[in-house]
């Protein structure tokens, strides 16, 4: 049997959840909104399903329940927020503003959070600037779960990245990682028993596995070959380089409750387009790639859902709602 949750339900039900397990109204408040966005755009892999780890890590003390993210405006169009080992979401929206206002005055601005917790979709941040006529960038590394192009021992994290940009309506939005999968769909591949494709992992000895158990073993693979593993480096450089962070080898890693706090990087960069008829532009631009049969727009899916899910509320199963309602204290 489904339960029918609104999305104000949604971010309640998360909240409740945070707060029970140790984090701040500060720290849960940031966290729930993204929950709540996640599922109205149907990612829910970092929804109400990762909704368990970040409390199992609040209790754990991976993530610092009550941390304080701490501004610094260290050049005028540079911004440098401390998430002093907590969600990296409260430390976002700490250094939101003056990120905004640099990018205004200086036509190009950056924000730099380091001593965080996995941030999940970055096109969440990406488009809250885009919706604020700014093109944005972000970057953002994780622990340890691929290897290097040509290596057999994780290394890199996935290591997403995502652009988005302002149009005459909703933004444009490019959000992806630098690696084949994510860790969550091996994890769930694995509890299910299901084979994965045959592109996404490798096994300890190096070679491509259909066996999420064996790919657990082993590691990612990068997307795309060599490719993936360039823009992870890359990623590495920005998210982690630039702000101080731990590189993605050095990080405690975000799937057990092992070793403290990971203490990553996130990287935005917002750019003001100067010009007038930018959104106009890049719709026309959209649209005349999109007249391709075939062809979709990046972004658009997330958007067609988030229509549905506000009129229609969110499905949630027995099992996933007992669990969240024990964490929440409901009975």
């Amino acid at each position: 049997m489904a339960h029918k949750l609104s999305l104000d339900g949604v971010e309640a039900l998360a909240h409740d959840c945070l707060t029970a397990s140790g984090a701040s109204p500060l720290q849960a408040a940031a966290v729930a909104r993204s929950i709540r966005d996640a599922e109205a755009e149907g990612t829910r892999g970092i929804g109400l399903g990762y909704l368990q780890w970040y409390c199992g890590h609040l209790k754990v003390g991976k993530i610092a329940g009550h941390a304080l993210p701490t501004v610094r405006q260290t050049a005028p169009g540079r911004v440098q927020v401390d998430a002093a080992d907590g969600f990296a979401h409260p430390a976002y929206e700490a250094g939101e503003a003056a990120l905004v206002s640099a990018a205004h005055s200086q036509g190009i601005a950056m924000l730099g959070i380091s001593n965080a917790y996995a941030c999940g979709v970055l096109g969440y941040f990406t488009a809250r600037l885009a919706r604020q006529g700014l093109l944005a960038m972000m970057f953002a590394n994780a622990s340890s779960t691929m290897a290097p192009w040509g290596g057999r021992k994780p290394f890199f994290g996935t290591n997403p990245w995502s652009l988005a940009a302002p149009r005459s309506g909703v933004p444009l939005i490019l959000d992806s990682s630098s690696s084949a999968t994510a860790y969550v769909n091996l994890a769930t591949a694995a509890a299910r028993g299901e084979a994965i494709p045959l592109h996404w992992a490798l096994d300890a000895e190096g070679q491509p596995t259909t066996d999420a158990e064996a790919a657990l073993e082993g590691t990612i693979a990068p997307a795309g070959g060599h490719k993936g593993s360039a823009l992870a480096l890359m990623v590495e450089v920005l998210a982690a380089g630039l702000t101080g962070a731990h590189f993605s080898h050095e990080a405690s890693s975000l799937g057990d409750d092992l070793g403290g706090p990971p203490r990553l990087g996130q990287t935005l960069i917002a750019i003001h387009p100067g010009q007038a008829d930018f959104a106009t532009r890049i719709e026309g631009l959209l649209a005349a790639m999109a007249s391709q049969p075939g062809v979709r727009v990046p972004g658009d899916r997330r958007h067609s859902q988030r229509r549905t899910t506000e009129r229609e509320g969110v499905d949630v199963d027995d099992a996933l709602m007992g669990r969240l309602h024990s964490l929440a204290g409901r009975r």
